[in-house]
């Protein structure tokens, strides 16, 4: 998979979960992606939930594994 291509499946990824974020308030930008890691920014109310970081790991991260198995991290950038 090259590098554009791993970058349109984690798109469609977050477009995939994008919805349940907003319908808290909050949404998720992609800022990178390097080498097998994803950086990404929460945003609006996701910045300060109390479980963004299961939000990220459970969900985002998952999601975007699906898409782009080669992830092997995502991480948000406060």
């Amino acid at each position: 998979m090259t590098a554009e291509e791993t970058h349109i499946n984690i798109e469609k990824a977050l477009d995939e979960i994008r919805p349940f974020l907003i319908s808290d308030g909050g949404n998720i930008k992609l800022l990178s992606v390097e080498d097998t890691t994803v950086k990404v920014q929460l945003e609006g109310a996701c910045t300060g939930c109390s479980v963004n970081q299961m939000t990220l790991k459970n969900g985002v991260e998952a999601t975007i594994k699906k898409y782009a198995p080669q992830i092997e991290e995502v991480i948000n950038v406060a």
